[in-house]
């Protein structure tokens, strides 16, 4: 009976210990996480000469770049980085992991090394490339050729289809911080783990649920993208377009006409509607082969959670807003109407 009672107590003290360690590494791993990888909020943050790991980490914590200051420690002890972080004037986000943040500290590339950029909602891929281009950081050959021949390991790259300019529309539009020496390979990395971050296993729930692969999402996303000018609309111009495509109907989207523009035009002529593309959704049905912009996350969303409506057609009215309407008789009246 002795024996079995040690037997079960020993047992049961095993059983805690394996409970406290898989809490521990838990409790480990999420603290290396990054505090916020959706609302990124980037700072400067100077470390100052003689710091030690400990007053590091308060530094970091106090200006909510990291999630626990005892984890950081810890992770700088286990991986000798205590004694390597140098002073100086940094650039931290608190979209970066733990690791990342120690990478940078101890690399000692301090803010003078790195150079800013925006990317903004709706440029497609030859001005995001002629952008980067312009920092004088790397040229646009390189970084064409790394569109090309770079190799990214993220689950949704695989399900695009092989086609020209297959990264368009994944190169996510935000504000990114990168080193001068950085090489193209790792722009285009950064802003493709950008849209990895954005595109949540919810969205991506919620695509399957429409019966739709990430690659339709993103490009009717960016379509949105590009004929939305106020907010206010774009979930019911996703509406519009989820409707017509139910239907079967033509899109007749004019972004996707001016995507095969080498300029673009105010206003479409009639021969512009005929170009014999895929892209023109005035002549092939369904969306069109591929993205034709990098949305941002709103016209993700609305491409996913469109407004429930009845309308068939919109056109846009001088100020940017549209004009919506059932039938074709009443888009036209509404057309004659405001364009008097």
């Amino acid at each position: 009976m002795r024996k079995k009672a040690r037997f079960s107590i020993l047992r049961f003290l095993l059983f805690c210990l394996l409970i406290t360690a898989a809490s521990a590494y838990m409790y480990y791993n999420n603290g290396l996480d990054a505090l916020n990888k959706i609302e990124a909020n980037a700072k400067e943050i100077v470390i100052p000469k003689g710091s030690t790991v400990k007053s590091i980490s308060k530094i970091l914590k106090d200006e909510n770049m990291i999630k626990d200051s005892f984890v950081f420690e810890l992770y700088c002890k286990i991986n000798e980085k205590s004694d390597k972080i140098k002073a100086g004037k940094y650039r931290i986000s608190n979209s970066m992991e733990v690791p990342e943040i120690v990478e940078v500290l101890v690399s000692g590339k301090a803010l003078i090394d790195t150079v800013r950029f925006t990317i903004p909602e709706g440029y497609n891929l030859a001005q995001i490339v002629d952008k980067i281009n312009s920092l004088g950081v790397v040229s646009s050959e390189s970084i064409n050729e790394a569109l090309k021949a770079g190799r990214y390991e993220y689950e949704f790259i695989e399900q695009i289809p092989d086609r020209e300019n297959k990264l368009e529309g994944y190169l996510f539009p935000d504000t990114y911080e990168i080193y001068r020496d950085t090489t193209a390979e790792a722009i285009i990395k950064k802003l493709l783990g950008r849209f990895d971050d954005v595109f949540t296993e919810e969205f991506r729930k919620r695509a399957e649920e429409l019966n739709m692969s990430i690659d339709q999402v993103v490009t009717l996303a960016s379509i949105i993208e590009r004929e939305a000018k106020l907010d206010s609309e774009r979930k019911l111009i996703s509406g519009v377009f989820h409707n017509r495509l139910k239907k079967k109907m033509l899109l007749q989207s004019c972004a996707t006409v001016q995507y095969l523009l080498k300029e673009p035009k105010e206003e479409l002529l009639y021969e512009d509607l005929e170009i014999d593309s895929p892209y023109n959704t005035y002549k092939y049905p369904g969306l069109p082969p591929g993205p034709i912009a990098s949305p941002g996350l709103a016209a993700i969303e609305a491409a996913l959670y469109p407004e429930k409506t009845d309308f068939l057609y919109f056109f846009a009215r001088n100020d940017g807003s549209h004009v919506f309407t059932k039938t074709y008789n009443e888009h036209i009246n509404a057309q004659n109407k405001y364009r008097k």
